[in-house]
């Protein structure tokens, strides 16, 4: 039952993603993080299978972590998403995949615009103005759809998400009771409360 959400605006990324570690019917965890941040101005929202999730993450994590201190410059979000897309390609073709779908949002600093990922466990990605995985994604992309603004301020985005999680909790049987939700812009990143 993990929902994760994600939109642009007018110069930030606003990431959302429930706090719920669960299996099967039994709720193991109720303040899990799983809004990884890969840098100053990247995040990456993730679900799916458990060890999957966080295994794939942390790998991610590291790697883009190397990159910059091996060549002094971080990578860029479009970068990063092809260099996630590949990663999950390859782990596909073995025998050992990972299913895990993703939501990458980042600010990039040399265009100075905000980007957004769909990212799924099949490899696919592309470049959209607002995303959700998981069941809560049934609800949401219907009022994302109708009420995202690509130029509205960020008071106006986060009230687009309430929106958003307040009909998956009023809809969804099994709704997520919290979410973590972490904005991106060209300050960095920073968590803010709903």
């Amino acid at each position: 039952m993990e929902t994760s959400f994600a939109l642009t605006g007018k110069g930030y990324v606003i990431i959302a993603a429930d706090t719920t570690a669960a299996r099967s019917i039994v709720k193991m965890k109720v303040d899990e993080d799983k809004i990884k941040e890969l840098g100053t101005h990247l995040l990456m929202a993730y679900s799916g299978e458990p060890g999957d999730t966080v295994q794939f993450a942390e790998y991610v994590e590291r790697n883009i972590r190397l990159y910059q201190i091996r060549n002094l410059y971080p990578l860029r979000p479009p970068a990063a998403a092809s260099w996630i897309r590949r990663s999950l390609a390859q782990s596909l073709r073995s025998r050992n995949p990972y299913s895990v779908n993703l939501l990458l949002g980042g600010y990039d600093q040399a265009e100075n615009k905000p980007n957004l990922y769909w990212i799924d466990y099949l490899g696919s990605v592309v470049e959209v103005p607002f995303a959700a995985h998981g069941y809560g994604s049934y609800f949401a992309l219907s009022l994302l759809d109708r009420y995202h603004d690509p130029e509205a301020p960020l008071e106006e985005g986060l009230a687009t998400l309430k929106r958003c999680l307040d009909e998956v909790a009023k809809r969804l049987v099994v709704s997520p009771s919290k979410y973590m939700v972490k904005v991106v812009d060209k300050d960095g990143v920073r968590e803010v409360e709903i």
